[in-house]
């Protein structure tokens, strides 16, 4: 079997075709998957899919979850390379929490328009418009901004995060504006300035077709992530009385994986990136789990892909690097925000 295994990465290599979208050519068959396990049990390392990779992906990895969880379960691994399916910025928050450990993404490609929304240079340049004012960073950052925040959250515990600092302190949030607005309406915070990016994707689902959707399915559930455009309103809907509030749920992926299985609807409209529904549809394969917006899909999640994870596991490519005093201040935002009770999901 070994020989077998031997003589069929050479052969699947052969077929992996690297273009502007990414590496292509290798369909995900059940000798793929098996060959993928064999060469990571060769290579010694453990394979970590985000929630909103391939639902391939997700079945053929070790550890499935959001980008801060399988951070710190990297970090815990017995070993000692990671191999993280998902963007470059989660391999980067690996690296952090796993200094001493090889880090490999399957396509360094993989970028996000969220972390590329504030530069290290753009946040330096901010803070220098308010010196004291405290830095909360979303876990969606590069390293180097990371390096430079004070705090770090989740979209589960950033609204724990900012309430933990001084009320007469400001605040300086970044860089995802529609989970600052959300902070800044439950915790009420005069104070608080927020940088105005976005994930591409999760801006593209807007109130209208959310609203839509309520109204054709007025029995259903709504999962909404902070992160989305139509997540004030989803909180409208709810306030109005027009959608029963106790249907209406703002969650990090994390939190939707938990509240899907408590669910008493039988079917939940879920507001995130469309990867997100394989996970929800093995935790509660009961339950019919409709997206808002079924062309919310991560251009650069899907990057990873079966030819990718291969050519990854045969080239021990692409390793991502952080240098050591940067990881070290990274490290120590993101410690802050652990230290603070809640360290929850990632994203």
């Amino acid at each position: 079997m070994a020989t077998m295994g031997a003589q069929l990465a050479p052969a699947l290599m052969e077929q992996v075709v690297d273009g502007p979208s990414g590496f292509t050519g290798v369909e995900a068959t059940p000798q793929w998957a098996e060959e993928v396990k064999r060469l990571a049990r060769a290579r010694n390392a453990t394979i970590l899919a985000h929630n909103y990779q391939l639902p391939e992906i997700q079945d053929v990895a070790d550890h499935v979850g959001d980008s801060l969880a399988l951070s710190r379960i990297a970090a815990e691994a017995a070993e000692d390379t990671i191999v993280f399916c998902g963007v470059h910025f989660m391999a980067e928050t690996a690296k952090i929490l796993s200094p001493e450990k090889t880090v490999l993404i399957p396509d360094q490609r993989a970028g996000c328009s969220l972390a590329d929304s504030i530069t290290a240079d753009e946040l330096r340049a901010w803070k220098a418009e308010f010196p004291n004012a405290m830095v909360v960073s979303y876990v969606n950052t590069t390293a180097e901004v990371k390096a430079l925040t004070d705090i770090c959250c989740t979209s589960s515990n950033a609204v724990d995060v900012v309430a933990s600092i001084d009320p007469d302190r400001e605040v300086l949030f970044l860089p995802d504006q529609f989970l600052g607005a959300h902070v800044k309406r439950v915790t009420g915070r005069e104070n608080m300035h927020i940088w105005a990016g976005e994930c591409h994707v999760h801006a593209g689902i807007n109130g209208d077709e959310l609203t839509e959707q309520a109204r054709t399915h007025p029995d259903a559930e709504l999962f909404v992530h902070p992160e989305c455009g139509c997540a004030t309103s989803a909180l409208y809907l709810a306030g109005e009385g027009s959608f029963p509030a106790d249907r209406v749920h703002i969650l990090s992926t994390g939190g939707m994986i938990d509240a899907a299985k408590a669910a008493k609807s039988s079917q939940v409209l879920v507001a995130t990136e469309v990867g997100m529904l394989h996970q929800l549809r093995k935790a509660a394969p009961g339950i019919d789990f409709k997206a808002v917006n079924d062309r919310a899909s991560c251009k650069y999640m899907k990057m990873i892909t079966p030819a990718a994870l291969l050519r990854c596991l045969v080239e021990g490519a692409d390793e991502v690097h952080v240098d050591l005093e940067t990881a070290a201040r990274g490290r120590s935002s993101v410690q802050r925000m652990i230290e603070i009770g809640n360290p929850g999901g990632g994203e």
